[in-house]
């Protein structure tokens, strides 16, 4: 019987299978953020084990609350930092070298096919977009990576998503994925991992894959895959060439080792859901829970009193691209007060080059250094109770992103053009 991608993933880097369905798999990478690691830091450093597995392997960066917003938050970035040049980590991102981890790390090429990945953050799923399984975890689990370089999990069945048909335009990934989540549920694929695929997936860049997976643990997965193909290999040449770290010779070689993860033909599953994209329609969340979704066109009209683009779902320069065309030469609504935190500091520059961020400035957003902030609701953009926001981040929960507030998740075109408006809705709803 074949196997699928994350099975195969646990068969190669099994370490030791204790008891039951519990398997202990070796890490390739432990990412690592100032919100929950120093707890894990602490933790050990009071147990005197104040040391790591191998520090090649950690990756670390302060992004959550960057700059520091208060002396609680400055402790957290000390911790971190003290931590990390203690123990030699070179791949430690400061304030200024910083950007939204999820968004940062695979732009370094610290993320490769068949890769096993862990980080504190529920969504580390987004680096399965390069065909890794990648896992958000606790802190226990955490402090074991850190010292040990392995993790303990159930192996996960399968959950295949088929994207069929073709996107209309104006429809992005961030529609797909909230199409998926409404169709599965958020505890449709609870224990398991979402397998993406079919000729939509195949068509999405990089950016918009990440996406993707960047929003599988919203329907409850532990987490969500790719197969790793040509478009993989463009973003990762660069890193894994001759030019990188030699990895690879040759491009044909590299898709060859790709493609012995990619899923059997006869791989088991343990449901598949089949969604036809070729009618999807921008969309947005309403209510407290990422699965509650309507079109937009549902929801014209509906009142907004800020506009968030970025987080490690929609901060990418793709992402700035799409909602930049939309007010190129328009001026937001006086009504609403407009936000950009592009993801990371390569695309902060990329934004400028291109022209963007002068685009954003001239249709009144407030432009940002990379951060998380106002996606968590801990700076750069918390809402006051009653207030409402159209965001490209990826959590609609109630108090998500300030005590009270309502945010409507959508992509970053819609997010323009709802900032346009002072309502919610979509580019074809502009004059």
């Amino acid at each position: 019987m074949g196997r699928t991608l994350a099975e195969k993933i646990f068969d190669a880097h099994v370490a030791d299978r204790p008891f039951g369905e519990t398997w202990v798999l070796r890490l390739d990478r432990v990412f690592c953020h100032e919100i929950t690691t120093p707890i894990a830091i602490n933790d050990l450093v009071s147990k005197n084990l104040d040391r790591v597995f191998d520090p090649e392997k950690i990756k670390v960066v302060i992004d959550h609350v960057s700059p520091a917003k208060d002396s609680k938050t400055a402790e957290q970035g000390k911790i971190l930092r003290d931590w990390a040049r203690r123990q030699g980590i070179k791949d430690f991102f400061d304030i200024g070298q910083n950007g939204v981890c999820h968004a940062l790390f695979p732009e370094k090429g610290f993320v490769r096919p068949g890769y096993t990945v862990i980080m504190g953050d529920s969504h580390t799923c987004t680096h399965g977009a390069f065909g890794a399984f990648a896992a958000g975890v606790g802190t226990t689990d955490l402090e074991v990576g850190i010292l040990k370089g392995v993790c303990a999990f159930k192996k996960p069945e399968t959950l295949r998503v088929d994207l069929t048909g073709a996107l209309k335009a104006g429809v992005f990934a961030k529609d797909l994925i909230l199409a998926v989540i409404a169709r599965v549920g958020v505890a449709g694929a609870t224990d398991r991992v979402m397998e993406f695929r079919g000729p939509v997936l195949d068509t999405l860049s990089m950016e918009g894959r990440m996406t993707v997976c960047n929003m599988a643990v919203e329907a409850g997965a532990t987490s969500g895959v790719c197969m790793p193909d040509q478009t993989t290999l463009d973003y990762l040449w660069p890193f894994i060439g001759p030019e990188g770290d030699k990895t690879y010779e040759t491009k044909e070689a590299a898709l060859a080792a790709f493609k012995t993860w990619w899923s059997d033909d006869d791989a088991p599953y343990a449901s598949t859901v089949s969604l036809d994209c070729s009618d999807l329609e921008p969309l947005a969340t309403v209510g407290y829970k990422p699965d509650q979704v309507k079109s937009i066109r549902e929801l014209r009209g509906t009142p907004v009193d800020q506009v968030y683009i970025g987080s490690c779902t929609n901060g990418r320069i793709e992402d700035l691209r799409e909602a930049a065309q939309v007010l190129q030469g328009r001026r937001i609504s006086p009504q609403v007060r407009a936000i950009l935190a592009p993801a990371t500091p390569a695309v902060y520059a990329q934004a400028l080059k291109e022209g963007l961020i002068a685009c954003f400035h001239e249709a009144g957003f407030c432009v940002t250094n990379p951060t998380c902030g106002a996606c968590l609701g801990m700076s750069n953009g918390v809402l006051a109770p009653g207030e409402v926001c159209a965001a490209t981040t990826n959590r609609n929960f109630y108090g998500r992103m300030g005590k009270g507030g309502m945010v409507h998740l959508m992509s970053p075109a819609s997010a323009a053009a709802t900032a346009i408006l002072g309502r919610l809705g979509s580019p074809e709803d502009l004059p």
